[in-house]
């Protein structure tokens, strides 16, 4: 029997962790989840520690680190046990129960990695710049066409997160896994669910947030770019 654990990097999620927590409680197939509260400034650390459950762990750090950061985090105490290991968002709400169908190709062993693919967005975002950039930087660097390389609703095999020294940090964190992981040979497979989380509109908020990923996916891509340098 595989042991599975769940990361979930929380920031300012108080509204939403609650639900998220409760529709994946009582997974049988999930022995773990680990909720990491990045810095919240309210009280998402005391409403994840409310819900009851075996399987909850809270992991509170002091500041906002960001995402990656909050990965490496959560990677450190799951690695410890778990043979396979997801990434959900916090505000995923009840829609997180989704994640069934995320694991079961990964115990059936059909592929190595499974990823998110969402319905379309009910509220018009931005103009699609940021998800091509996504599309086709893993495209040219690995000859793969994925549509869903900016989701973060992820289950990896152990191995699989093995060749990473740390989860990488900034806005570009899915971007860059998923090229590596596809240039080590691993099978990623896009699995349709039926989430929903928050959405960024086309206002202010939402283009400095698509400004800052289109930044990050950049500079992951220009750096996955670099020739290595040969050994001395």
């Amino acid at each position: 029997m595989s042991y599975i654990s769940i990361i979930i990097p929380a920031y300012n999620e108080e509204n939403k962790i609650k639900d998220t927590l409760e529709s994946i409680k009582d997974i049988k197939e999930i022995d773990e989840i680990i909720v990491v509260d990045d810095g919240s400034s309210d009280k998402t650390s005391e409403v994840a520690k409310s819900v009851k459950s075996d399987k909850i762990n809270v992991i509170t750090q002091s500041q906002n680190r960001g995402k990656g950061y909050a990965l490496n985090n959560g990677l450190k105490e799951a690695m410890k046990k778990a043979d396979i290991i997801g990434f959900l968002d916090g505000d995923l709400g009840n829609t997180a129960s989704e994640v069934e169908k995320l694991i079961t190709p990964i115990i059936n062993n059909e592929c190595d990695v499974t990823i998110a693919k969402f319905p379309p967005a009910k509220k018009k975002g931005g103009l699609g710049f940021v998800k091509n950039l996504a599309k086709e930087s893993v495209k040219e660097m690995t000859g793969v066409e994925l549509t869903s390389t900016l989701s973060g609703q992820r289950i990896f095999k152990k191995e699989v997160l093995e060749i990473f020294d740390e989860i990488p940090f900034g806005y570009g964190v899915e971007v860059g896994m998923t090229i590596d992981i596809l240039k080590n040979n691993f099978k990623i497979e896009e699995v349709l669910v039926n989430m929903t989380h928050s959405e960024t509109g086309r206002d202010l908020k939402g283009f400095i947030h698509r400004g800052k990923q289109f930044y990050h996916i950049k500079k992951v891509v220009r750096q996955k770019k670099k020739p290595s340098r040969p050994p001395l």
